[in-house]
């Protein structure tokens, strides 16, 4: 009777998991059902099923200009994180700086801001910089929500990285730059490597700094919100499939890449 007690929280545990797994993954999966749809409207039965909506997508200039520009920025703004959060990261850990709590704190603030906040603040930084909206202007935004990912990633593994490696390196001749660049930023290749792929997809679904930030060209979410507002139908629901899948890819490669690196 005690085992029987026992095992009954796991199995509630248990339950509320595939019960959670069933709430998140039974949207997406009507969405993808749905752009198989042999009609111009969005409603169950389904009814026929067809590819034509993802050929008319992988046919719309419009779509693919939107992906080459969203990628584009996503490039963009993963090199500048990358570069801002691995040097936050090692001003953090490096001796003699004090206030590392201050710094940590006000590199993670992007992170914990709301998303609407965090865009008009942006909005009206680049109005007072006189910098005008377009594609400068949501680099500058997509850059500043990456950094605190990069930040934290690149933490987590010079915190374990063994301070011998340097002090060798120096034994050796080498002086702080070469120093960085041979021991140091390659033992950070994992997890630079992770909040780099973190950084673009980020990039790609960000929309409300993109809202604000953004000029006459459209990004990928832009041009989905546009579409959205003239009526739903299969052929949004072959481009969000499209972006999910492509993004699920991404993000499983990243991880698997990420797991084999640090095991070697």
């Amino acid at each position: 009777m005690r085992y029987m007690f026992a095992d009954a929280p796991r199995a509630t545990l248990t339950a509320c998991y595939w019960a959670f797994l069933l709430y998140l993954l039974l949207p997406l999966t009507l969405m993808m059902a749905m752009s198989f749809k042999d009609a111009n409207f969005i409603a169950f039965p389904i009814g026929e099923w067809t590819l034509d909506w993802y050929v008319k997508v992988m046919q719309d200039k419009q779509f693919l200009e939107a992906c080459l520009y969203s990628i584009m920025i996503a490039a963009a703004a993963t090199v500048s994180a990358t570069v801002l959060g691995t040097w936050i990261a090692m001003l953090i850990v490096a001796e003699g700086i004090r206030g590392r709590v201050v710094i940590f704190a006000l590199a993670c603030l992007p992170a914990v801001v709301p998303g609407m906040i965090s865009a008009i603040s942006l909005r009206i930084f680049v109005s007072a910089i006189d910098m005008p909206t377009g594609t400068a202007a949501i680099i500058l935004g997509h850059t500043v929500h990456a950094v605190p990912f990069v930040v934290v990633m690149a933490l987590t593994r010079l915190r374990t990285m063994p301070g011998n490696l340097v002090d060798a390196a120096r034994d050796l001749g080498a002086d702080s730059v070469v120093a960085f660049f041979r021991v140091t930023l390659p033992y950070l290749g994992p997890a630079l490597f992770g909040g780099m792929i973190f950084c673009v997809l980020l990039s790609i679904d960000d929309f409300v700094r993109t809202f604000f930030l953004g000029g006459y060209r459209p990004t990928l979410p832009m041009l989905i919100f546009a579409k959205v507002q003239g009526g739903m139908s299969p052929e949004i629901n072959a481009m969000a499939t499209l972006v999910l899948v492509v993004t699920a890819a991404v993000g499983l490669y990243a991880e698997f890449m990420t797991r084999r690196a640090r095991t070697r």
